[in-house]
Protein backbone atom coordinates (compact mmCIF):
# COMPACT_ATOMS: atom_id res chain seq x y z
CA UNK A 1 0.00 0.00 0.00
CA UNK A 2 1.37 3.33 -0.68
CA UNK A 3 1.67 5.68 1.71
CA UNK A 4 -0.39 9.26 1.82
CA UNK A 5 2.09 11.52 2.50
CA UNK A 6 5.48 10.94 0.13
CA UNK A 7 8.89 11.76 1.68
CA UNK A 8 9.54 15.20 1.10
CA UNK A 9 13.24 15.69 -0.46
CA UNK A 10 15.24 17.68 1.02
CA UNK A 11 17.96 19.86 -1.00
CA UNK A 12 21.60 20.44 0.26
CA UNK A 13 22.32 23.53 -0.14
CA UNK A 14 26.12 24.96 -0.34
CA UNK A 15 27.47 27.35 2.06
CA UNK A 16 27.93 30.63 0.17
CA UNK A 17 29.69 33.86 0.84
CA UNK A 18 28.86 37.38 -0.01
CA UNK A 19 31.41 39.35 -1.79
CA UNK A 20 31.97 40.93 1.26
CA UNK A 21 32.56 37.55 2.90
CA UNK A 22 34.87 36.79 0.64
CA UNK A 23 37.02 39.91 0.55
CA UNK A 24 37.41 39.34 4.17
CA UNK A 25 38.55 35.80 3.18
CA UNK A 26 40.97 36.74 1.07
CA UNK A 27 42.31 39.56 2.84
CA UNK A 28 42.89 36.75 6.39
CA UNK A 29 44.96 34.47 3.76
CA UNK A 30 46.90 37.22 2.70
CA UNK A 31 47.91 38.12 6.22
CA UNK A 32 48.88 34.63 7.29
CA UNK A 33 51.17 34.09 4.24
CA UNK A 34 52.66 37.30 4.92
CA UNK A 35 53.24 37.16 8.65
CA UNK A 36 54.98 33.65 7.48
CA UNK A 37 57.23 35.21 5.14
CA UNK A 38 58.13 38.01 7.40
CA UNK A 39 59.29 35.42 10.22
CA UNK A 40 61.10 33.53 7.28
CA UNK A 41 63.07 36.44 6.12
CA UNK A 42 63.36 37.77 9.83
CA UNK A 43 65.09 34.16 10.46
CA UNK A 44 67.39 34.35 7.24
CA UNK A 45 68.43 37.86 8.24
CA UNK A 46 69.74 37.25 11.46
CA UNK A 47 73.16 36.65 11.53
CA UNK A 48 74.28 32.59 11.90
CA UNK A 49 76.28 31.92 15.24
CA UNK A 50 79.53 30.44 14.07
CA UNK A 51 80.05 26.77 16.15
CA UNK A 52 82.11 27.12 19.11
CA UNK A 53 85.50 24.63 18.54
CA UNK A 54 86.15 22.84 21.68
CA UNK A 55 88.73 24.76 23.67
CA UNK A 56 92.03 22.55 22.87
CA UNK A 57 93.03 20.80 26.10
CA UNK A 58 96.72 22.65 27.72
CA UNK A 59 99.64 20.30 26.59
CA UNK A 60 101.76 18.97 29.29
CA UNK A 61 105.87 18.01 29.38
CA UNK A 62 107.06 15.12 31.27
CA UNK A 63 110.92 15.50 32.54
CA UNK A 64 111.47 12.44 33.94
CA UNK A 65 113.94 11.36 36.89
CA UNK A 66 117.60 11.60 35.94
CA UNK A 67 117.30 13.60 32.65
CA UNK A 68 120.53 15.91 32.90
CA UNK A 69 119.85 19.29 31.60
CA UNK A 70 120.28 19.07 28.54
CA UNK A 71 117.91 16.75 27.96
CA UNK A 72 115.57 19.34 30.00
CA UNK A 73 116.15 22.13 27.45
CA UNK A 74 115.71 19.80 24.27
CA UNK A 75 112.33 19.15 25.58
CA UNK A 76 111.22 22.58 26.54
CA UNK A 77 112.45 24.04 22.95
CA UNK A 78 110.37 21.00 21.41
CA UNK A 79 107.30 21.62 23.29
CA UNK A 80 107.19 24.98 22.54
CA UNK A 81 108.37 24.74 19.17
CA UNK A 82 111.35 27.07 19.93
CA UNK A 83 114.40 26.88 17.80
CA UNK A 84 117.43 24.30 19.11
CA UNK A 85 119.34 25.83 21.89
CA UNK A 86 117.00 28.47 23.04
CA UNK A 87 116.14 27.36 26.53
CA UNK A 88 119.88 26.83 27.05
CA UNK A 89 120.57 30.09 26.59
CA UNK A 90 117.55 31.55 28.39
CA UNK A 91 119.16 29.40 31.12
CA UNK A 92 122.17 30.78 31.23
CA UNK A 93 120.64 33.81 31.04
CA UNK A 94 118.34 33.74 33.56
CA UNK A 95 121.33 32.46 36.08
CA UNK A 96 120.55 34.95 39.25
CA UNK A 97 116.96 35.00 38.73
CA UNK A 98 116.26 31.81 39.13
CA UNK A 99 115.98 31.09 42.99
CA UNK A 100 118.62 28.33 42.91
CA UNK A 101 121.08 27.91 46.41
CA UNK A 102 124.23 30.20 45.71
CA UNK A 103 126.80 27.12 45.38
CA UNK A 104 124.88 26.34 42.01
CA UNK A 105 126.41 29.38 41.26
CA UNK A 106 123.18 30.02 38.25
CA UNK A 107 123.53 26.38 36.89
CA UNK A 108 120.23 24.55 37.61
CA UNK A 109 121.70 21.16 36.92
CA UNK A 110 120.18 19.33 40.04
CA UNK A 111 117.32 21.16 40.20
CA UNK A 112 114.87 21.20 37.26
CA UNK A 113 112.79 18.63 39.29
CA UNK A 114 111.17 15.69 37.51
CA UNK A 115 107.20 16.32 36.88
CA UNK A 116 104.92 16.88 34.69
CA UNK A 117 104.28 20.27 33.56
CA UNK A 118 101.34 22.27 31.87
CA UNK A 119 102.68 24.12 28.62
CA UNK A 120 99.81 26.57 26.97
CA UNK A 121 100.61 29.86 24.56
CA UNK A 122 102.06 32.00 27.30
CA UNK A 123 104.85 29.59 28.71
CA UNK A 124 107.97 30.46 27.66
CA UNK A 125 111.42 28.66 28.14
CA UNK A 126 111.87 31.36 31.70
CA UNK A 127 108.30 30.26 32.59
CA UNK A 128 109.01 26.69 32.92
CA UNK A 129 112.65 26.80 33.85
CA UNK A 130 111.07 28.93 36.78
CA UNK A 131 108.38 26.07 37.95
CA UNK A 132 110.94 23.70 37.74
CA UNK A 133 113.40 25.23 40.12
CA UNK A 134 110.58 26.44 42.21
CA UNK A 135 109.17 22.82 42.59
CA UNK A 136 112.42 21.73 43.58
CA UNK A 137 113.11 24.48 46.17
CA UNK A 138 109.51 23.59 47.36
CA UNK A 139 110.14 19.86 47.61
CA UNK A 140 114.34 19.96 48.50
CA UNK A 141 113.88 22.70 50.92
CA UNK A 142 112.14 21.11 53.52
CA UNK A 143 113.80 21.68 57.02
CA UNK A 144 113.58 17.72 57.46
CA UNK A 145 115.98 17.37 54.56
CA UNK A 146 117.99 20.25 55.82
CA UNK A 147 118.80 18.53 59.13
CA UNK A 148 119.73 15.26 57.71
CA UNK A 149 122.30 17.02 55.09
CA UNK A 150 123.92 18.52 57.98
CA UNK A 151 123.42 15.38 60.38
CA UNK A 152 125.57 13.68 57.49
CA UNK A 153 128.66 16.56 57.23
CA UNK A 154 126.69 18.15 53.68
CA UNK A 155 125.03 21.25 52.61
CA UNK A 156 121.87 20.68 50.89
CA UNK A 157 123.22 21.48 47.41
CA UNK A 158 126.23 18.34 48.22
CA UNK A 159 123.02 16.31 49.11
CA UNK A 160 121.27 16.83 45.51
CA UNK A 161 124.53 15.89 43.57
CA UNK A 162 124.63 12.48 45.94
CA UNK A 163 120.92 12.01 44.85
CA UNK A 164 121.53 12.72 41.39
CA UNK A 165 124.87 9.82 41.52
CA UNK A 166 122.04 7.87 43.16
CA UNK A 167 119.61 8.15 40.44
CA UNK A 168 121.81 8.05 37.78
CA UNK A 169 123.88 4.46 39.26
CA UNK A 170 121.39 2.64 40.96
CA UNK A 171 119.71 -0.13 38.77
CA UNK A 172 115.82 -0.18 40.98
CA UNK A 173 114.52 2.46 43.76
CA UNK A 174 115.41 -0.48 46.33
CA UNK A 175 118.99 -0.01 45.52
CA UNK A 176 118.57 3.50 46.10
CA UNK A 177 119.59 3.81 49.54
CA UNK A 178 122.56 1.22 49.44
CA UNK A 179 123.98 3.41 46.38
CA UNK A 180 123.83 5.87 48.71
CA UNK A 181 125.57 4.34 51.79
CA UNK A 182 128.29 3.20 48.74
CA UNK A 183 128.68 7.24 48.55
CA UNK A 184 129.25 8.26 51.95
CA UNK A 185 131.36 5.07 52.52
CA UNK A 186 133.58 5.83 49.72
CA UNK A 187 134.14 9.24 51.05
CA UNK A 188 134.44 8.78 55.17
CA UNK A 189 137.67 6.54 54.27
CA UNK A 190 138.56 9.38 51.11
CA UNK A 191 137.92 6.92 48.90
CA UNK A 192 137.56 8.28 44.91
CA UNK A 193 133.64 7.60 43.94
CA UNK A 194 134.97 5.74 40.89
CA UNK A 195 131.54 6.44 39.26
CA UNK A 196 130.83 5.86 35.81
CA UNK A 197 127.93 8.31 36.04
CA UNK A 198 130.03 11.08 36.44
CA UNK A 199 131.79 9.78 33.83
CA UNK A 200 129.10 9.42 31.52
CA UNK A 201 127.99 13.12 32.39
CA UNK A 202 131.39 14.83 31.32
CA UNK A 203 131.60 12.94 28.00
CA UNK A 204 127.75 13.43 27.55
CA UNK A 205 126.91 9.92 26.77
CA UNK A 206 125.01 7.49 28.31
CA UNK A 207 126.72 3.85 28.55
CA UNK A 208 127.50 0.90 30.90
CA UNK A 209 131.65 0.40 28.93
CA UNK A 210 134.25 2.51 30.68
CA UNK A 211 137.52 2.38 29.00
CA UNK A 212 140.88 2.82 31.03
CA UNK A 213 141.46 6.01 28.81
CA UNK A 214 138.41 7.27 30.12
CA UNK A 215 139.31 7.44 34.03
CA UNK A 216 142.25 9.25 32.10
CA UNK A 217 140.08 12.43 31.21
CA UNK A 218 140.90 15.42 32.68
CA UNK A 219 138.24 16.66 33.92
CA UNK A 220 136.54 18.01 37.39
CA UNK A 221 133.90 14.98 37.01
CA UNK A 222 135.99 12.16 36.81
CA UNK A 223 135.54 10.63 39.93
CA UNK A 224 138.17 7.76 38.90
CA UNK A 225 141.29 10.82 39.14
CA UNK A 226 139.40 12.89 41.66
CA UNK A 227 138.62 12.18 45.56
CA UNK A 228 134.75 13.75 46.30
CA UNK A 229 132.21 14.49 44.83
CA UNK A 230 131.99 16.37 41.30
CA UNK A 231 131.23 20.01 41.44
CA UNK A 232 127.87 19.98 40.30
CA UNK A 233 124.94 17.48 39.98
CA UNK A 234 125.15 15.06 37.19
CA UNK A 235 121.15 14.95 36.59
CA UNK A 236 118.26 16.05 38.18
CA UNK A 237 117.01 13.64 41.25
CA UNK A 238 113.91 12.56 42.15
CA UNK A 239 112.41 12.68 45.91
CA UNK A 240 113.34 9.05 45.94
CA UNK A 241 116.94 9.54 45.15
CA UNK A 242 116.81 12.93 47.56
CA UNK A 243 115.80 10.16 50.19
CA UNK A 244 118.28 8.03 49.87
CA UNK A 245 121.20 10.25 49.44
CA UNK A 246 120.27 11.92 53.10
CA UNK A 247 119.32 8.06 55.03
CA UNK A 248 121.53 5.63 53.38
CA UNK A 249 120.99 1.99 53.90
CA UNK A 250 122.99 0.18 57.10
CA UNK A 251 126.15 -1.13 55.65
CA UNK A 252 129.64 -1.20 55.03
CA UNK A 253 129.79 -1.65 51.43
CA UNK A 254 132.09 0.00 49.14
CA UNK A 255 131.76 -1.60 45.40
CA UNK A 256 128.40 -2.12 43.73
CA UNK A 257 127.93 -3.48 40.00
CA UNK A 258 124.42 -4.89 38.27
CA UNK A 259 125.48 -8.07 36.94
CA UNK A 260 121.96 -8.35 34.92
CA UNK A 261 118.59 -6.25 35.61
CA UNK A 262 117.67 -6.59 38.81
CA UNK A 263 120.83 -8.26 40.21
CA UNK A 264 122.96 -5.42 41.90
CA UNK A 265 125.94 -7.05 44.18
CA UNK A 266 127.50 -5.08 47.13
CA UNK A 267 129.99 -5.63 49.14
CA UNK A 268 133.09 -4.41 50.25
CA UNK A 269 135.47 -7.35 49.41
CA UNK A 270 137.29 -6.21 46.47
CA UNK A 271 137.85 -9.56 45.05
CA UNK A 272 134.19 -10.71 45.73
CA UNK A 273 133.72 -7.27 43.26
CA UNK A 274 136.12 -8.38 41.27
CA UNK A 275 134.16 -11.52 40.58
CA UNK A 276 131.25 -9.84 40.42
CA UNK A 277 132.73 -7.56 37.88
CA UNK A 278 133.74 -10.35 35.40
CA UNK A 279 130.51 -12.03 35.96
CA UNK A 280 128.69 -8.45 34.49
CA UNK A 281 131.36 -8.92 31.75
CA UNK A 282 130.19 -12.10 30.62
CA UNK A 283 126.24 -11.36 30.52
CA UNK A 284 127.39 -8.35 28.56
CA UNK A 285 129.12 -10.67 25.86
CA UNK A 286 126.32 -13.47 25.99
CA UNK A 287 123.49 -10.44 25.10
CA UNK A 288 125.97 -8.96 22.37
CA UNK A 289 126.59 -11.79 21.16
CA UNK A 290 122.69 -13.35 20.82
CA UNK A 291 121.58 -9.27 19.60
CA UNK A 292 120.85 -9.79 16.04
CA UNK A 293 123.38 -8.09 13.84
Amino acid sequence: MKSEFPKARRRRRGLRLTRRGRLVLVACLAGVVGVAVAVVVMMLQQPQKKPTKPEARPKTLLIPEGWRSSQVYAAVDKALAVRAGTTRRTAAAAGGRLRLPADARGNPEGYLFPAIYPVNPKSTPASLLSFMVNTAGHRFGTSSLNDAAQRNGMTLYQTVTIASIVQAEADTVADMAKVSRVVHNRMAQDMPLQMDSTLNYALNRSTLDTTRQDTQLQSPYNTYARKGLPPTPIGNPGEAAMRAAVSPAAGDWLYFVTVAPGDTRFTADYEEHRRNVEEFNRNRKTATASTPG
